[in-house]
């Protein structure tokens, strides 16, 4: 992708849903130098351009925009200054993206540019609504119609009676023009009952659909509040939505849901959370930072057992072995112990497999399953990688069955600093469920917000806590745990989330 001349991609970022994005998307992304995005663009999508700098050049109706031909030029500046650039769009960039325009402006000035095509939301919003916009039998044909006003053009953009009668008509950026869209179909001779759809943020968590027909999708919209983003869709299929709703009958729709974990390990948390339908706000309230230091003294293979609380202490021990020029062979005769099943996972990666995994992952059985599976603890070497943080029961019991016990402080939980405008965005989101997965994560969280704000997101959310430690952090906070899972993992967590939102939705009907 270098090019000593530069080189411009038109990326469709796709209508939301991070996961739409193409594989091409994000190989063009990994490789940008600059990229400038739109509004509309997922902000999760810029972590792939970790080595690029990010400019907002997005616009929206009735707010500040970049002016199109300041973008057309910083496309030519970047790009003749031998930048791989990256123009970053909604949707797909042919689709009422603009992305035309600014193909040609690259094409007059002999720019190397390429297109990379994207999930546009005029199929993908209607079929996460429920809603196929052709079907065999019902619609063969599709019209995708944009519902602005152009000032330039006067009144309308499209002659709605050169379209046919049939089919399904997809309007974008029309809720602001509704009523006229409503008339102009009814003025073409649409039938009055004819099902239509208003879906708004489709593919994001918070997408809302308002369903109704030619003569009462208007107030339909009203009654439910819909906003832009928004688009329209006309048709006999809209009415498939009734038993098609596959996106909004998950069954953490709409559920508002914090999540504490560090930057690092927040993904595989959300991933899981957005699945199963919530909307999540990213609020790490730790960091993790291996500690570089010649510790362990001895080598990992005089010692009898190796015990891992969690993946950071995996990570520790592999950046450790790393810097050794050591592989998984230096461990072998060493039985490993991992908490959790992540933290399994992980030693597999590296071909490891563990020897033992407590079935309940905290301290008290850590040392049970541990005992257990030694026999007699009396001379064996057990090192423990943990971090700056960690409590000492479990060390200090072993001790106490004769086993020698190195501690290794092998990583440090810092807490991050929380911008101002990150916890007034929190703090007016009003989540529903805050999740917190240690002790760490509880204080910090505490830490960051003033006894105001703290005491706004307690007023509306209840909490989550990962297991009994977490859970008593939770209490000397001077906050509740409403949920908590009896196995102390993410999967566990998710599922106690899931299983106390529907018991309380149910009690609610």
């Amino acid at each position: 992708m270098d090019s000593p001349s530069g080189i411009v991609y038109l990326v469709g970022a796709g209508p939301g849903d991070p996961g739409l994005l193409t594989l091409r998307g994000k190989e063009c992304l990994e490789q940008a130098d600059v990229v400038l995005y739109d509004a509309l663009v997922n902000p999760r999508l810029l972590t792939y351009a970790s080595r690029a700098s990010c400019e907002f050049v997005g616009k929206r109706a009735g707010k500040t925009r970049t002016p199109q031909e300041e973008i057309n030029q910083r496309l030519v500046d970047y790009a003749q200054a031998g930048k791989v650039v990256v123009r970053l769009k909604g949707g797909d960039p042919f689709v009422f993206g603009r992305g035309g325009e600014e193909a040609e402006v690259l094409a007059e000035q002999d720019i190397p540019f390429e297109v990379v095509p994207g999930i546009t939301a005029g199929i993908a919003a209607p079929a996460y609504a429920g809603i196929p916009v052709t079907h065999r039998g019902v619609a063969t044909s599709l019209s995708i119609i944009t519902g602005h006003r152009d000032p330039t053009l006067g009144e309308t953009t499209v002659d709605l009676s050169a379209l046919a009668q049939e089919g399904t008509l997809v309007f974008y950026m029309g809720v602001g023009n509704l009523t006229r869209v409503v008339d102009e179909l009814r003025r073409i001779g649409r039938d009055r009952a004819t099902p239509m759809a208003v879906i708004e943020r489709g593919t994001w968590p918070e997408q809302r659909t308002a369903l109704g027909t030619l003569d009462t999708i208007v107030a339909r919209c009203q009654q439910v509040g819909i906003e832009p983003p928004a688009l329209i869709v006309a048709g006999e299929v809209a009415r498939l939505r009734e038993r098609l709703n596959w996106f909004e009958s998950r069954p953490l729709y709409g559920l508002r849901v914090a999540v504490t974990r560090s930057q690092a390990h927040v993904s595989g948390l959300t991933a899981q959370l957005e699945a199963l339908g919530a909307s999540v706000f990213e609020f790490p309230t730790i960091d993790i930072g291996l500690v570089d230091s010649d510790e362990p003294a001895s080598a990992f293979s005089d010692f009898d057992w190796i015990v891992l609380t969690s993946i950071n202490g995996a990570d520790a021990l592999f950046a450790r072995m790393d810097r050794l020029g050591q592989d998984a062979r230096m461990l072998a005769g060493v039985r490993l112990c991992a908490i959790g099943s992540a933290t399994a996972a992980r030693l597999e990666q590296r071909f490891l497999h563990v020897d033992l995994m407590p079935e309940r992952y905290d301290a008290e059985h850590t040392l049970s399953a541990i005992v257990e599976a030694a026999e007699s603890l009396d001379g064996k070497r057990i090192l423990l990688p943990r971090s700056d943080l960690a409590p000492g029961f479990l060390p200090d019991e072993l001790r106490k069955r004769g086993a020698e016990v190195t501690e290794w402080i092998a990583y440090r939980t810092i807490p991050p600093e929380a911008s101002p405008e990150m916890i007034a965005a929190l703090v007016a989101w009003q989540p529903q469920v805050v999740t917190f997965t240690s002790g760490s994560t509880v204080r910090n969280f505490c830490a960051a917000l003033s006894e105001t704000e703290l005491a706004d997101i307690a007023a509306h959310a209840d909490f989550a806590a990962i297991g009994p430690v977490t859970a008593k952090a939770v209490a000397d906070a001077g906050l509740n745990t409403s949920i908590q899972p009896e196995q102390h993992d993410i999967p566990s967590l998710v599922a106690a989330i899931r299983d106390w939102h529907m018991a309380r939705t149910n009690g609610s009907d």
